[in-house]
């Protein structure tokens, strides 16, 4: 069961990045700026955003398999649309269509993993679950772009969407919502998911999630879905198929990195912030290093900078495992989806403020980017580091002081890690000292 919902995500994240590898076609296709594109995939993450707790709502109500088999047809059909589209208003719909499809499908998936797997393996599988859905990514990179320059837009577009419609037959016919005699409780009424929706935001477990996605996630989903491929090829000169590699490996380090991580999460679940501001810190570091690098950044660096973004999928991972331990399973839906808003919020933002950037230093209608231009539009991601690390200090306070009155005592890291080569856990409730 959780092989055909993690394929059903790949086949989003396919989706979702198709767009940013024909990102230098679809400015020559609709004749449209750096900012015209960046709105495509605004509208498209702003809609991924905005439903991600509404979604959260019906999936607690309707289940896995029907809001994924949606997901998956809405999805197909704004590729459809796309495929035929010759303006920019037609291919904002379509890629509108696509966001609205793929915010069905991730946290669906996940909701899977807690109903099919024990406790003790489920950060793991969480953390497979989002590395492995990034092979869609690959797919982009490769067979999509070599597609698009062999048989053209609306052929490449009309495949993408009939690979969305087989998807959603196979989890129509195949999925299972949950084990056999599993028995759920029965779906809420109107009042008590209101209620659920204000417990969960209430929760500093789900404010802290969605601080820990924000500042974790959106500098690699930015540079994987729109801006690293132009980055890469026109503002540091490497060839279309040395970018399309180092994109590749992005997401290869965050499958190696994502289990990991996961058995860290789950070995030291007090621990999780700490693993939130390493990632957040190497990110912030290396990008520091490549943007006042001066001339074109050497490959070995911009290698460097690729294998530090790929951990940030994986660390993003780590919102969700708090909406997980710190909420019931009956309001799981939508903490998930609240804590989901967080990265593609900063994401969208940062998308379009490139694109602005980009648009206001290059003369005319041009696409012929420079560097300085690049660095110059790509600074604009530590307003939303900054954001991000004051949201997760802050909400790790209010996590700490309800969880000193529910009588769980943090204990030291070193002690924690002398209790852990003892077999013993890295916190303990107060009545145990």
């Amino acid at each position: 069961m959780w092989l055909i919902g993690l394929l059903a995500y790949a086949v989003a994240i396919f989706h979702r990045a198709s767009l940013g590898v024909a990102g230098v076609e679809a400015q020559d296709r609709f004749s449209a700026g750096a900012s015209a594109i960046s709105l495509f995939l605004v509208l498209q993450l702003a809609v991924y955003a905005g439903l991600q707790v509404p979604v959260g709502v019906a999936l607690d109500r309707f289940g896995s398999r029907r809001m994924i088999v949606a997901g998956a047809l809405t999805m197909a059909a704004g590729q459809l649309v796309l495929a035929l589209a010759t303006d920019v208003p037609t291919a904002v719909v379509a890629r509108v269509l696509v966001g609205a499809g793929d915010a069905m499908t991730f946290i669906s998936v996940l909701r899977l993993v807690p109903l099919w797997f024990p406790g003790p393996r489920v950060p793991v599988i969480t953390q497979l679950t989002g590395i492995f859905g990034q092979v869609g990514q690959i797919v982009a990179a490769y067979p999509l772009v070599r597609l698009l320059h062999t048989a053209g837009w609306t052929t490449t577009f009309l495949g993408a969407a009939a690979v969305g419609v087989l998807v959603g037959v196979l989890v129509l016919v195949a999925l299972v919502d949950v084990p056999p005699g599993t028995v759920l409780d029965p779906p809420a009424g109107l009042a008590e998911v209101r209620a659920n929706l204000a417990a969960s935001w209430a929760e500093p477990g789900t404010r802290i999630g969605l601080a820990t996605h924000l500042v974790t996630q959106f500098s690699g989903t930015v540079f994987a879905l729109l801006w690293g491929y132009p980055f890469l090829t026109k503002g540091e000169g490497l060839s279309a198929g040395a970018a399309a590699s180092l994109l590749s490996l992005l997401v290869l380090v965050g499958m190696a990195f994502g289990p990991l991580l996961g058995q860290l999460v789950a070995r030291w679940p007090l621990r999780r912030s700490n693993l939130v501001f390493g990632i957040l810190g190497v990110t912030a570091v290396m990008w520091t290093v490549v943007l006042v690098w001066p001339g074109r950044a050497p490959l070995w660096l911009l290698v460097a900078l690729v294998v530090v973004l790929g951990t940030n999928g994986p660390g993003s991972m780590i919102g969700f495992d708090y909406a997980r331990t710190e909420n019931p399973v009956e309001r799981s839906g939508s903490a998930t989806g609240v804590v989901n808003v967080g990265g593609f919020v900063a994401s969208l933002t940062t998308v379009l403020a490139i694109g602005f950037v980009l648009d206001a230093l290059t003369p005319g209608s041009s696409t012929d980017y420079s560097l300085d231009a690049f660095r110059a539009a790509f600074s604009v991601q530590y307003v939303f580091w900054a954001l991000g690390l004051v949201g997760v200090v802050v909400h790790r306070r209010q996590l700490r002081a309800r969880m000193a009155r529910d009588g769980i005592v943090l204990v030291p890291l070193v002690v924690a890690a002398r209790a852990r080569l003892r077999g013993g856990s890295a916190y303990a409730s107060a009545d145990r000292g």
